[in-house]
């Protein structure tokens, strides 16, 4: 009969590739289960409130058009719809091409099973595949598979997290609309099951058997299999169905009462006792047992060629006891709240005198004595064959030299000719070398055969006599008995090993003994070593579910092997990150005995000082935990480079990981804690607390500097990347709330899966510290509240005209978070810049130019104004009306206007203290400047890669110019150069001019700051089309000329104040643009700026 996994076998290598497939869905929903959004989960109360009306269970199917109306009705939550949708959508379909996977397995599994009954797989029916013994286990497994695959979604994805995502795919996707969906029939499997795998829950009531029958699979079916497997004993309650996911089978068989009626005959005390005792005994019997066969030069080949059932039984015993220990004493195998689970927990720890220290210390030998065994064993497979062929040849040779001897013609000490006896050992040389390898069961019996015939051949003719004879005749019985042992080397040794040393069940609880194992590690650093076997041992778990993955030649292979290696890769991580975690608490002291402690030798020392300052204490102190440092590198870097699942795992690179990942928690949690501004305060926080922040960074800086020759890492190189990485994420961050489509974390640049950048949860309306530190520097120098001065970089308060704060914060910000931190503050700033322009177009859009009395007042002014030319007739009257007329939107307009071009002053501070600190790409500047000055000299080539990112690099190095920056796209507005105008005449009434500082407010119950003023409408300009502003611009200069006419007219001598402060504007205006006077002096006749310039 063919085989039924070979590839011709259809009917098997059908049910195989659904294994396969089974096994592989089970990786994927593990995987996907840390990708829940939170969201999803409605736990807090701002998400309940925020999305409540958009993220619906199942009960949305009852009446969608009720749901969907309702948001309708309100187009903010349309436009948050839409974002959600644009947020989520890529994980929804991944998890809901999971869930599909899973409908799809069962249905093609129901239709195997039909195949089979229909007599589609020519001499195959269920029976016959039942009585197979690979196809028996192949039907069990698939149907185990199902289970797995249904419990698993239910533990790690709740029911109504389920429902909210298939809901929300439902109203997000194609699959609305498309009739081949079978979204119906999986939304009838995964539907919520009241489960929950929350200690202390209740359990539904049929549950898990009502769940598995959601989608029908053949009752014949299961009955066989549950047949085929009756007589398999159970001697464990608690057992691991799937990678460590672990139950408890008096809970789980409490509903079944045929089942919880056989389970409590084994559980009543004695047998407890009887079980707990029995390991208990193993445990004690079996640790000496595993460090003698340890010692140093104990396991040698022949030991183990003697021993191979001994040693495979010490095997067997250890690791029966590990696993029932193990599980027995796991705390999530029970229930706290379950009595009856308590007490018999409390039972299993007392009699079997559990202590985690002593089972971990079993756990860590055995994996050694297994890994070295298994070692020599697959030293002395590979070599089999040559030592076989040594020893056959080494016998053969030693026949030939007997059958010369006795031939009389080679001479040995006085031996007789004898000629029966020389062809005697001719033909036992013949024979030994007749001997096949191939044939390895004929070869054995015949090599038994031969060594009883040259026992024979000593006793029967009087050979013992003859020292070299003996010598020779027990040289070839040690040869011949070699060859026996050597050729009893077979494969199913190292099989048996595999499968008596699995350690899947172990894949979850085994965290329970990270501790156990950091701080062995932490007194020991050389217990790596010895981890190093456990993590292997561990690692042997992944042959279960990738079998028949790889069995089926399937394209999973590659993606569930990189998953659990993963997951293992990142464990074996957390255990070895209490090295990083040593080595920075001894640095911490370090540091705090440098700085405080040891004083700086001066150049020149007297003498009679030298005893002061060699503080030998001090010196010790800093030397004894400088070489702790150096031990604990020592440690890690004495475990070998080792292949953990498919990924291979370099000890130097684990020590820079975990070097970086305590640099970052470290960081981010400092930068976090001593970014935190109480508003209130008087005066501000925040020099204060970044000076305090500039010294801690200092001396994070300083420990890296200190440690770096010592655990041989490029100290500055690590200290310059994992900042700038925090620096960028927590502006990434930031900005998130700026953006309609979010960066998840699995979706940023900066984000890490070894290396994690701690969140924390926000403690004001910012989400990280770099907003925190963004809002309290837009608080501090607020143009309500203060004055800036130009010409002094400076901001004074407008009561107390004290100076508020100055450039040196910028410096300070350099000194505390360099250069990215301030690049992070522009970026933040450019967000602001961008919601604040928006927000300001909606209220011009829908606020101004919806109000039908305001549209006729610009239509008005707009009539008296043109040609624009020309002189207004009465203009201080025609002005004065228009403005007293639309003065109620003057104050949403002016604050939104002095908010922007406060943050354009705070980022044109950044770009100077960047561009002070920081000149570079010159060289590339001045090819492409000395290419336009002359075509001939080339461009820069295309293939320069700094071509393309030289925005990107001139903004980080302050080489730009904030006010010429295009934040947002914008459509033509009617009216708004004559809104601008009436918005400056407006605000020019407040104003006054001081020789000394300039344009200033007269009322500090009227604020209003020049500078942010002026930034402020020059960039809202800057948005829209040029020919705004050159109207603009026309429109004002027609304002000066008017009002300048009627004075002259009137005989006033003096110039207006409006006049004066319009004029200021034209001259800011070119200041900050560094365009030509004459786009001003086309607007404005040149003797009145002559006239202005003498009140200057």
């Amino acid at each position: 009969m063919v085989d039924f996994l070979a590839e011709n076998n259809l009917c098997g290598q059908a049910v195989l590739r659904i294994v396969s497939r089974g096994n592989a869905i089970i990786a994927e929903l593990l995987r996907l289960s840390d990708f829940i959004p939170t969201v999803f989960r409605l736990k807090d109360k701002s998400d309940q409130q925020k999305y409540g009306d958009i993220i619906c269970d199942f009960s949305y199917f009852k009446g969608p058009e009720y749901y969907e109306g309702k948001l309708e009705a309100k187009p903010e939550l349309q436009d948050l719809d839409e974002e959600f949708r644009e947020n989520n959508i890529e994980i929804l379909s991944r998890f809901y091409l999971a869930f599909e996977s899973v409908h799809k397995y069962i249905v093609d599994l129901n239709r195997y099973l039909d195949d089979l009954h229909e007599g589609v797989y020519i001499q195959q029916t269920l029976e016959t595949v039942l009585l197979n013994e690979d196809g028996k286990q192949l039907l069990c497994e698939a149907l185990y598979l199902y289970g797995v695959m249904l419990l698993v979604i239910d533990q790690k994805i709740e029911g109504e997290v389920r429902e909210r995502m298939l809901v929300s795919y439902y109203r997000y996707s194609a699959a609305r609309s498309s009739g081949d969906s079978n979204l119906d029939d999986i939304c009838k499997l995964l539907r919520s099951t009241g489960f929950s795998s929350q200690p202390g829950a209740k359990r539904p009531a049929n549950y898990p058997e009502s769940y598995f029958q959601r989608v029908p699979i053949s009752t014949t079916f299961i009955s066989m299999v549950i047949g085929r497997l009756r007589s398999d004993d159970i001697y464990n309650q608690v057992i691991s169905i799937y990678m460590g996911i672990t139950v408890n089978l008096i809970e789980a068989w409490e509903p079944y009462k045929a089942a919880k009626t056989a389970l409590n005959y084994t559980l009543d005390a004695a047998n407890i006792k009887e079980q707990a005792s029995r390991y208990a005994a193993s445990m004690e019997s079996l640790r000496p047992q595993v460090q003698q066969l340890l010692k140093e030069g104990f396991l040698r080949e022949e030991i183990i060629l003697d021993n191979i059932p001994k040693l495979l039984n010490c095997l067997r015993d250890c690791n029966v006891a590990i696993r029932w220990l193990m599980l027995h004493s796991a705390e999530s195998a029970y229930d706290p709240n379950n009595k009856r689970l308590r007490q018999i927990k409390d039972q299993v720890l007392n009699d079997s005198k559990y202590n985690p220290k002593t089972l971990f210390q079993l756990l860590l030998d055995t994996a050694q004595f297994e890994f070295t065994l298994k070692e020599m064993f697959k030293q002395m497979l590979s070599e089999k064959q040559i030592k076989w062929e040594n020893y056959k040849k080494e016998g053969s040779e030693r026949m030939m030299e007997l059958a010369e001897v006795f031939s009389g013609v080679k001479p040995l000490t006085r031996v007789e000719k004898n000629e029966n006896l020389q062809a005697w050992f001719r033909e036992i040389s013949k024979q030994i070398e007749s001997l096949n390898y191939e044939d390895s069961t004929a070869a054995g019996r015949k090599t038994v055969q031969l060594i009883q015939a040259l026992i024979e051949v000593q006793e029967f003719h009087q050979l013992e006599s003859n020292l070299q004879v003996c010598q020779f005749l027990a040289d070839t019985r040690k040869f011949l008995h070699h060859m026996i042992r050597t050729i009893n080397i077979k494969e199913e040794v190292l099989i048996t090993m595999q499968i008596v040393g699995d350690l899947s069940y172990a894949w979850q609880i085994i965290d329970s003994f990270t501790s156990i194992m950091q701080e062995s590690i932490r007194v020991n650093p050389s217990m790596v070593t010895k981890l190093r076997a456990t993590f292997l041992k561990l690692a042997s778990a992944l042959d279960l579910p990738l079998l028949r993955i790889n069995q089926a030649n399937s394209a999973d292979l590659l993606s569930v092997s990189q998953f659990y290696s993963g997951e293992l890769v990142a464990y074996v991580r957390k255990v070895l990150q209490i090295i990083p975690e040593s080595m920075f608490t001894s640095l911490a002291k370090i540091i705090k005995l440098q700085i405080h402690d040891i004083m700086e030798v001066p150049t020149r020392l007297d003498k009679d000082k030298l005893k002061d300052y060699s503080q030998l204490a001090a010196r010790y102190e800093v030397a004894k935990l400088t070489h702790d440092i150096s031990i604990f590198t020592e440690g890690i870097l004495m475990m070998k480079t080792t292949l953990v699942g498919i990924i291979k795992v370099d000890p130097k690179q684990l020590l820079e990981d975990g070097i970086r990942k305590e640099l970052v928690k470290r960081v981010a949690y400092a930068l976090h804690k001593g970014l935190i501004f109480n508003p209130k305060a008087k005066p501000s926080e925040l020099m204060p607390k970044l000076k305090e922040m500039a010294a801690t960074m200092d001396g994070f800086y300083r420990s890296f500097e200190y440690i770096q020759d010592y655990v041989s890492i490029y100290g500055l190189k690590i200290w310059q990347e994992e900042v700038s990485r925090i620096i960028n994420y927590n502006v990434e961050q930031e900005c998130n709330s700026f953006l309609r489509t979010k960066i998840q974390d699995w979706q940023s640049v900066h984000q890490s899966t070894h290396i994690p950048i701690p969140k924390f949860p926000s403690v004001d309306e910012s989400a990280t510290f770099i907003g925190r530190l963004c809002r309290e520097i837009l608080r501090i120098t607020d143009p309500k509240v203060t004055c800036y001065i130009d010409q002094m970089n400076t901001w004074y308060d407008l009561k107390s005209h004290q100076e508020v704060t100055n450039k040196r914060l910028f410096s300070e910000i350099q000194n505390t978070l360099g250069t990215f931190g301030l690049n992070g503050l522009d970026r933040l700033l450019c967000f602001m810049i961008v919601r604040e322009l928006q927000n300001f177009l909606t209220m011009l859009q829908k606020s101004i130019l919806k109000d039908k009395a305001l549209v006729e007042v610009f239509k008005t002014v707009l009539a008296a104004v043109n040609p624009v030319q020309g002189i207004v007739a009465n203009a201080s009257k025609v002005y004065t009306s228009a403005v007293a007329k639309s003065q109620k939107i003057w104050g949403p307009y002016l604050e939104a206007i002095m908010k922007v071009g406060q943050m354009q002053i705070l980022r044109q501070q950044i770009a100077n203290e960047l561009n002070f600190s920081l000149l570079c790409f010159l060289s590339l500047l001045a090819d492409i400047e000395a290419h336009y000055q002359d075509p001939s000299l080339p461009y820069p080539k295309e293939e320069n890669t700094l071509l393309y990112e030289i925005t990107a690099y001139l903004e980080a190095a302050g080489i730009h110019n904030p006010l010429s920056k295009i934040y947002i796209t914008t459509k033509r507005l009617p009216y708004f150069p004559i809104i601008n105008l009436m918005f400056i005449i407006a605000q020019l009434p407040k104003l006054q001019y001081n020789k000394n500082q300039g344009m200033t407010c007269k009322k500090a119950t009227d604020p209003v700051d020049w500078p942010p003023l002026v930034l402020g409408l020059l960039t809202l300009l800057k948005q829209f089309h040029s020919r705004y502003t050159q109207h603009f611009l026309a429109l004002l200069g027609q304002f000066i000329r008017s009002v300048m006419e009627q004075c002259t007219s009137q005989k006033i001598p003096e110039m207006p104040s409006d006049v004066v402060g319009a004029l200021m504007f034209l001259e800011d205006y070119v200041k900050y643009t560094k365009l030509s006077r004459k786009v001003v002096e086309a607007h404005v006749p040149s003797f009145i700026f002559d006239e202005f310039r003498t009140i200057l």
